[in-house]
């Protein structure tokens, strides 16, 4: 019962921490609730693989989290907290979509539930909650750093699903490398794209 309680309450943060990200255009908030949302997605995945298993994957979250941060600051523009450039851009837009992400979550998971039994009701709303809301991420920007963030939330909850599936070390252990070749290309092509900029700058 307890354990149930905590798992759900795993799920509202996924919640919260999502559309954080989706309607923050603070990079800072934005990484700091990727982190978190790291430690609700950790308690999701324990419980299905051993807790070896799951930390392991909550320190390569936190790699990439720190990587990506480290790479933001490094940067001389603030170019996250610009508006961005796809349309339409308005948080109340956003929110109507997590919203809908939301319904079709609620409504998926009991049958998802009867066709695959013994996954778990939390563990399955909260891998479609973070499905959802990376591809509704996806769907709204063009900046970089949160096309990475909405690439590793999609990761995430796929990798929630599938450990509920399959236990396998080796396959967690790709994923968690997916994880963090991830966040190092997103790191890389943040820098890469500094570089006209600064070329601008000189002449």
């Amino acid at each position: 019962m307890i354990i149930d309680i905590i798992s759900w309450t795993a799920v509202g943060v996924i919640l919260a921490t999502s559309t954080a990200m989706l309607i923050n255009l603070d990079w800072r908030a934005s990484l700091g609730a990727l982190a978190v949302q790291y430690i609700a997605a950790f308690w999701l995945v324990t419980q299905h693989l051993p807790f070896v298993m799951g930390s392991a994957k909550l320190i390569t979250g936190w790699m990439v989290v720190a990587a990506l941060g480290m790479t933001r600051l490094s940067l001389p523009s603030p170019e996250d907290e610009q508006e961005e450039t796809f349309w339409p851009r308005g948080q109340w837009f956003r929110l109507i979509l997590m919203s809908i992400v939301v319904l079709v979550t609620f409504g998926s998971t009991p049958r998802i539930e009867t066709l695959i039994p013994g996954l778990g009701l939390p563990v399955i709303a909260g891998s479609l909650l973070l499905i959802g809301s990376g591809v509704v991420h996806l769907g709204v920007t063009s900046n970089l750093l949160r096309v990475t963030l909405g690439l590793l939330t999609m990761l995430t909850g796929f990798e929630i699903l599938y450990a509920a599936v399959e236990s396998s070390i080796l396959v967690a252990g790709l994923l968690s490398v997916t994880s963090l070749g991830l966040g190092i290309v997103g790191s890389y092509l943040l820098i890469a794209g500094s570089f006209p900029h600064d070329t601008e700058e000189e002449l």
